[in-house]
């Protein structure tokens, strides 16, 4: 994401327009822990001890989160209509010609919990980029290269029709790329850019200690490859969508589980006191720790991403369910029949607790 910054603002550098130093990002989001992705990332909690030292430079606009956001009765291009109207007025709020670039996960990480872009939100978003002449840059590092059921997650929602189009100007890759072999990302370029470059300064301005490493770049081709040779994108959407029938199945009717959302095998689980206030649960609890914690004991042997902040940017509570690639329904019947237990375990436990108060 660093890199992506820079490369946004020598881009416009390189085209003769020096103007362009604003970014605008969303709210809820988490693009990493350096001081340029944190500057971009809405992540409330990773943000708080560093606010001195972030970047005045980026400016946010709300997230695209459909459980907490939908207005009642609002289709789902209404409710993209209503976020790239948004975006389009931050633009002029800031000046039009004064920014690099939108940037956003198109299904959230860390932050939100798996929360997947809405039919139609993607090239909406970069509509309003492309009218502004500013760039469209997708933060794919945990969503992407397969983890979401396409090569990309942008790739579900692109299309050559008119008004289909969201193809990234500038893209960030990683976790999926290595299948965590080796530590290893990256940074894909739209033609306009390199073609910048190329006919500028001939150089990115930009450099990092063990770029270009070729054990990791190796790694990264061969889990490629196999992803390839297995047909594993196949089996990523084939199994995402027996994991999603399960758990909605076996957890919707739950009290304490407000939302299940996702794409491929890449599945969030959000916990609210009630389902009809969508209240969440005070952040003292620790509901997502617990869940994990549970987890991880002898009794279930199961890690699930545990984070907060989901509700308001402190409080509200979910885990999040990503599963590897080769996964076969028997593995989804018992991570499913995991959670539900873990789930139930945790709240009955701390139904004894407050019992005892």
């Amino acid at each position: 994401m660093e890199a992506a910054i820079k490369l946004g603002r020598q881009y416009y550098i390189e085209v003769g327009q020096p103007q362009r130093i604003n970014f605008i990002a969303r709210e809820d989001s988490y693009h990493g822990t350096t001081l340029g992705a944190l500057s971009m990332s809405g992540h409330v909690g990773r943000r708080a001890a560093y606010l001195p030292l972030l970047s005045s430079w980026v400016h946010s606009v709300s997230s695209c989160n459909a459980y907490r956001q939908r207005l009642t009765g609002e289709t789902d291009r209404a409710f993209a209509s209503r976020k790239a109207a948004e975006l389009d007025h931050k633009f002029r709020d800031l000046g039009p010609d004064t920014v690099i670039g939108f940037v956003c996960e198109p299904i959230s990480g860390a932050a939100l919990g798996c929360v997947p872009y809405v039919p139609g939100y993607l090239a909406a978003m970069k509509a309003v980029c492309t009218k502004h002449g500013a760039l469209f840059i997708l933060d794919e590092v945990m969503c992407g290269m397969g983890r979401s059921g396409t090569l990309h997650a942008w790739q579900a929602e692109h299309s050559d029709e008119p008004g289909r189009n969201c193809v990234p100007d500038i893209q960030t890759i990683g976790k999926g790329l290595g299948g965590g072999y080796q530590p290893v990302a990256g940074v894909l370029i739209e033609r306009k850019i390199v073609k910048a470059l190329k006919n500028g300064s001939g150089a990115f301005l930009h450099g990092q200690t063990y770029q270009a490493f070729p054990v990791a770049s190796a790694a990264a081709l061969t889990v490629q490859r196999i992803i390839k040779r297995d047909n594993l994108l196949e089996n990523v959407r084939v199994q995402g969508a027996y994991l999603s029938s399960l758990l909605h199945k076996r957890l919707d009717s739950h009290p304490h589980v407000g939302d299940i959302r996702g794409m491929g095998l890449f599945w969030g689980i959000e916990f609210v006191q009630t389902k009809e206030s969508k209240k969440p649960f005070d952040r003292k609890l620790n509901i997502a720790k617990r869940i994990n914690v549970t987890g991880l004991s002898k009794k279930w042997s199961m890690s699930f991403y545990p984070s907060q902040g989901t509700a308001d940017g402190t409080s509200g509570d979910h885990v999040i369910i990503a599963p590897a690639y080769n996964i076969t329904s028997t593995d989804v019947e018992h991570i499913v029949s995991t959670i539900q237990g873990v789930i139930g375990d945790v709240f009955e436990t701390l139904e004894r607790e407050m019992a005892d108060q």
